[in-house]
Formats: structure tokens, sequence, C-alpha cells
């Protein structure tokens, strides 16, 4: 059984439009997870390690203040694009439309002022919470009146995130949970005794704004090899990386499967990654440097956590040959990713 309770959380600045960001609490015997009306965020989700204890692994902050002011998308749905579009610009059945640069050259995160800093419509379900808006025509530059339900629900130790749109204008659209999780507990250190795999044959080597240049490149022989586990830390010397933030690319079918795995071998805690959707964004916290006071006044440093974001390739709408993104009037986007929680 899950119970469901909503409370409110705060109230947005008269700047941000004013308005009551609620809070969503599901708890099943193994999991808590608590999610705002603002931006879909999830700011709390604790699970058992092996001795029973729970701990709270994802970052975020204690109070509304921490949301509305400027941080790394924690927690946050994103959106209409997840990652970035190369120059913020693409061509639809003609038309270029140029959204907002919020990353160098290019656009991140559905620009300025994305899905994550918003207020949603929101309708408690048995198991969980669903959240509405209406994202209308030429909103950050986009086109179409979009329509998008995101649908939390929690069974047990799996929670599952369900993207549903619809449009009336031909649109890129590509959702994400954005959460950065440390499955030691938020604020405990580094992540680099945490175990990662990542199921996929392919990655998509980037250039030095983070645009993808196209390739599609074999991870046999390389440090993008991670379909086997790897310690994190050992892994990033032995290759020499700085951390990882890329694009893996996931098997083509629309059915269920697993994307990812992490484990935290000290505390017995793991999570794996199951999705519909085609790639998946694997990133360790590179640009966190101390400055972000987070929950229980903890400064988040460089390597503190990880982002495991299921998501369409980046700059998909630029490259014909990637998956593609567009989202037809007549049409339903629709990608769930469940978040499966463990401890041995």
């Amino acid at each position: 059984m899950t119970e469901v309770r909503r409370e409110v959380f705060g109230q947005m600045p008269r700047e941000e439009g004013e308005g009551v960001v609620e809070k969503f609490v599901l708890k099943s015997d193994s999991v808590k997870v608590e999610i705002l009306s603002l931006g879909c965020i999830i700011t709390t989700l604790e699970t058992k390690g092996r001795n029973g204890e729970f701990s709270d692994v994802v970052l975020g902050f204690d109070t509304l203040e921490g949301y509305t002011r400027k941080h790394p998308f924690f927690g946050a749905v994103v959106g209409r694009v997840a990652n970035r579009i190369a120059n913020g610009r693409f061509t639809v059945d003609g038309n270029e439309y140029q959204l907002f640069l919020n990353n160098g050259p290019n656009s991140l995160h559905g620009g300025a002022r994305g899905f994550d800093k918003v207020l949603w419509s929101s309708q408690v379900l048995p198991n969980g919470v669903c959240f509405f808006r209406l994202s209308p025509d030429g909103e950050e530059g986009y086109p179409g009146d979009l329509k998008v339900w995101v649908t939390y629900t929690l069974s047990g130790g799996e929670l599952a995130i369900n993207y549903r749109a619809q449009t009336s204008k031909t649109t890129p659209i590509s959702l994400t949970n954005h959460a950065y999780f440390n499955l030691a507990g938020q604020g405990s250190g580094d992540i680099y005794d945490h175990e990662i795999s990542i199921e996929a044959d392919s990655y998509l080597p980037v250039d030095d704004t983070k645009i993808p240049t196209g390739e599609v490149a074999a991870v046999e022989g390389t440090g993008f090899d991670l379909r086997q586990p790897v310690e994190l830390g050992k892994h990033l010397q032995k290759f020499h990386l700085d951390g990882f933030d890329h694009s893996f690319c996931l098997q083509q079918t629309r059915a269920r499967r697993l994307a990812a795995r992490a484990r935290h071998p000290p505390s017995g805690r793991s999570m794996e990654v199951h999705t519909t959707q085609p790639g998946i964004q694997f990133y360790t916290g590179n640009n966190l440097d101390g400055s972000l006071k987070g929950k229980g006044d903890v400064a988040y440093a460089k390597h503190s956590a990880f982002c495991l974001e299921t998501q369409s390739w980046p700059d998909a709408v630029n490259k014909p040959h990637f998956p593609s993104t567009l989202l037809r009037p007549g049409q339903e986007y629709d990608h769930t990713t469940w978040l499966v929680f463990s401890a041995a």
C-alpha cells in the first residue's frame, strides 16, 4: 500500500506570479518521496539501506526559496526539450525557430523559464500524483499549444514517472527528471565509491559546448564502456576523465528495459533505472563547486551526486539520423521511467 499526503510547501514570490506551492508525500514500506507542484520537483527521496535505516538520497533544499533561486535543476522535470539544442535553433516544416540561449551558445533544458520553474496543477491518485500544464504556443520560442501530464506513482521500492503530451503544432519534445542522487545519503561527500553500469553499446561524443558531433561511437575499449559495473572513482582515474556528462544510446525499442544500475556497496543501497526512452544522460555533478548549500546547510561539492536522465538524444531536432523528437498533432508523446530501489 502507498500512502499519499498533500500539504502546503510555500508561496511563490510575487515576481514569479505568486501561487501556492504544494508538496505531495508518497510513502511505501521501503521508499518515501516528496514532490512539489513547482516544476514537479522531487525534493526528498528516502530509501532503506542494508540495515533498514532510511537515508535521503537526492540533493535539494529545505525551503522553497532554494528552488526559486538559480540552481542546477535539482529534482525537476525539464522541458520542452531536455539537454541541449545547438545555437537554440531548429527548423520544422519549413519554419525556423529561435530559442533563448542559456548555456553558452546553446539552449538547455527548455530555456530561460522551462517546465522546472512553473507551477503545475495537480490531482492526487490512490498511489501517487498527476501534474498537468498547458505550455502555450510560443512559450520559450517553441511552436504549438502543448498539453503535458507528468504522473508519479510509488509501488513498494519502485517509483514510476510517466510523461504524456499532445500538441497543436509539430514541436520537438524530450522530457526527463533531473534528480541528483547520492546513495550514501545526500550531503555525505563524493560518489567515488559508487558502482555504475549502463546498458549501452554506444554513446554520443560531444564538441566543446557539449553538443553531440553527430557520431554514434562504440563504447568498446573506451572509458565509456560501462556495460560491466565500475567503481566510479577508480574508473575516472584510470581513464583520466574529469567526470561524465554524456548521452548513452539505449536499445531502440519502445518496451520497458533496464538502462542503468547504481550501487553503493557500504550501505547496500542500489537503484535500477528502467525506461522506454531511447537515451540516458549520465552526469557526475562536474559543475557543483561547493558554492550551493543544500539540505541541512551542506555545501554540494564537485562529484557529490550523479544524474541518470532518461531522455531523447541531445540536439536530435537538428540531426536527422538521430531518433526523432518531433511530436505532431494527433500523436501522443508517452514515455515512462521506473526507478527501482533495493538494499542487499
